[in-house]
């Protein structure tokens, strides 16, 4: 079942597994300005407690073993020290804790076993990893189109932002090597096709509902987009302006005559 699209609504990323980072916002391969860059992976809250609690695990198994070592030989020498080690090592990377809004994606001898999470999970050391780490949090990724077509074929720039989350850690990580990436590029894509002749509010359902077709079956679910922004070239704006004037001074030429 799809998490409730209102749970966790907190914009930004935490980690995922994944390298992120800027994102091309043009055809040519451009780099995006600094407005216009994916705004995912940018904060996150801190990881230190899940941190600590394994280096916690580790001291404790290898405390115990050192305790049991002094007990029977009455001495702790090299193998008491290297068996310790062993033992907290193998503690340590059995006994994981993974955070309220985060699934860990748990593979066995390299093949998917399981999505883990939240909380205190347990893993066969050597058998079992976690390959990823997925924020199940609301992100939010700004993308740009240029010279989308609108129904009257004039070309105009279209800045939006779109409001997404992961609901499927296992889909998302085997699905697809990159999935942010991929959203971002799927979202500038469907921009750049959808209908820039209807209302801006008509724009942002129609790109969220196609968005939410492609993306769905890689565990990923589209709450919402908006449009930001939509700029129309220069030279149009001057002969929309011009032509406006014009019909102003047109009206005000009637309105006159039809006085006098």
């Amino acid at each position: 079942m799809k998490r409730d699209k209102r749970a966790g609504a907190e914009a930004g990323v935490g980690p995922t597994g994944f390298s992120t980072g800027a994102m091309p916002a043009y055809s040519d391969g451009r780099g995006a300005p600094d407005g216009i860059r994916s705004v995912t992976n940018r904060s996150r809250a801190s990881r230190n407690g899940a941190v600590v609690f394994a280096v916690v695990v580790f001291v404790l198994a290898f405390g115990i073993v050192l305790a049991a070592a002094q007990a029977a030989f009455a001495e702790i020498g090299l193998v008491a020290l290297v068996s310790a080690a062993i033992v907290g090592w193998l503690a340590s990377s059995s006994v994981h804790i993974v955070l309220e809004w985060e699934k860990a994606v748990v593979l066995r001898f390299g093949k998917f076993n399981r999505v883990a999470g939240p909380g205190l999970i347990f893993m066969i050391p050597f058998v079992e990893y976690s390959a990823a780490t997925v924020d199940l949090r609301m992100r939010s990724t700004a993308f740009k189109a240029e010279h989308v077509l609108t129904s009257d074929l004039v070309p105009v720039d279209v800045d939006a932002v779109l409001f997404w989350m992961v609901w499927d850690a296992g889909k998302a990580c085997s699905e697809i090597r990159n999935y942010e990436r991929m959203v971002y590029w799927v979202a500038q894509t469907t921009l750049r096709i959808a209908q820039m002749g209807v209302r801006r509010t008509q724009i942002d359902k129609e790109v969220a509902s196609i968005l939410e077709r492609k993306t769905s079956e890689w565990g990923i679910t589209i709450v919402s987009v908006e449009i930001r922004d939509i700029e129309i070239p220069a030279d149009l704006q001057e002969a929309l302006s011009a032509e406006a004037r014009a019909e102003r001074e047109y009206n005000a030429r009637i309105i006159l005559a039809e006085v006098e």
